[in-house]
């Protein structure tokens, strides 16, 4: 019989890579770790894993046995739900994983809506870029994780989480208040081809969806200076850093004297935010409210 414990730590391995990252998801030893997956080798009779280095990658059993492990754990999910139900009680905490903006524009709506309208959920709110909030999720650490599409996430088919859109918001470009283009009522992506750039680190979901716009309008953009604050960001194109792309919300409440917004003609950078919990947890008495707040939420925001 499979342990589904030892499932949990599968995952956590296949997400993360390395034993020791998967050890610090899950707060354990990382020799704990590797004598889990020793004994889920010897339960199922098959090696699960190839070791490289440092870093482990699974081998075509372990890919089988992963792809159940999501039907299962999605499975233990939903047995929680149901079972959380029949208790009756829509009482208890929350925990969901946001990234700044999406906090201010939909998060902290949703937790004033909640406490109106189902006053025994309370939120737990921890701050986490776009594509940390999904590791916490998977982790166990959070509940529930808002993220932005990017190249590389999770699909709409991926076996381990339920996704639901929330809303789309375009990138406008930024640019110094001397700049050439700045007087124009709306600028092409291609026109900035040769400039500097400031922009997100890689690995930060925004930088996928400027990179990708700009490959799309013909070039690749030039970053000379990096920064995941968008106030850090805006104040280095009003110095004359360079130009950038930022999200709209972002920009909401800044002092902008110093540069020029202006609207992308073109290929369009959009960020697309979405709400995501594990899969089978959708229907649970508590998260099924805050998700239904999300959505609601979302739908106010301005789509231009």
């Amino acid at each position: 019989m499979i342990d589904p414990r030892r499932l949990r730590i599968l995952r956590a391995v296949a997400d993360h890579r390395t034993v020791t990252a998967a050890a610090a998801a899950l707060y354990l030893t990382p020799s704990a770790v590797s004598q889990q997956l020793a004994a889920l080798e010897q339960e199922t009779g098959h090696t699960l894993l190839h070791r490289s280095g440092r870093g482990v990658r699974l081998t075509a059993a372990g890919e089988i046995l992963l792809a159940h492990a999501h039907e299962v754990l999605a499975q233990l999910e939903r047995a929680e739900a149901e079972l959380a139900a029949y208790a009756g009680g829509a009482a208890g905490e929350v925990t969901v994983a946001a990234f700044a903006t999406g906090i201010a524009e939909v998060l902290a709506p949703a937790l004033a809506r909640l406490a109106r309208e189902c006053p025994g959920i309370r939120l737990r709110v921890r701050d986490a870029e776009g594509d940390q909030s999904l590791l916490q999720l998977l982790d166990g650490e959070a509940d529930l994780a808002l993220a932005v599409e990017y190249r590389g996430a999770p699909g709409a088919d991926d076996g381990r989480l339920s996704v639901i859109p929330l809303y789309a918001e375009p990138f406008d470009a930024v640019l110094p208040a001397g700049h050439p283009l700045a007087d124009l009522p709306a600028v092409s992506l291609a026109d900035l081809s040769d400039a500097e750039w400031v922009g997100q680190y890689p690995g930060n979901p925004c930088h996928d969806v400027t990179l990708l716009a700009c490959e799309l309008a013909g070039f690749q953009p030039r970053f000379v200076h990096s920064s995941d604050d968008f106030r850090a960001v805006t104040a280095l194109v009003g110095a004359g850093a360079g130009v950038a792309l930022v999200p709209r919300s972002a920009l909401r409440g800044m002092d902008l004297k110093e540069v020029r917004v202006r609207p992308v003609t073109g290929p369009a950078a959009t960020r697309r935010v979405f709400a995501a919990t594990r899969r089978g947890a959708e229907s649970h008495p508590l998260i099924a409210p805050v998700l239904s707040a999300l959505s609601r939420e979302g739908e106010r925001v301005p789509a231009h």
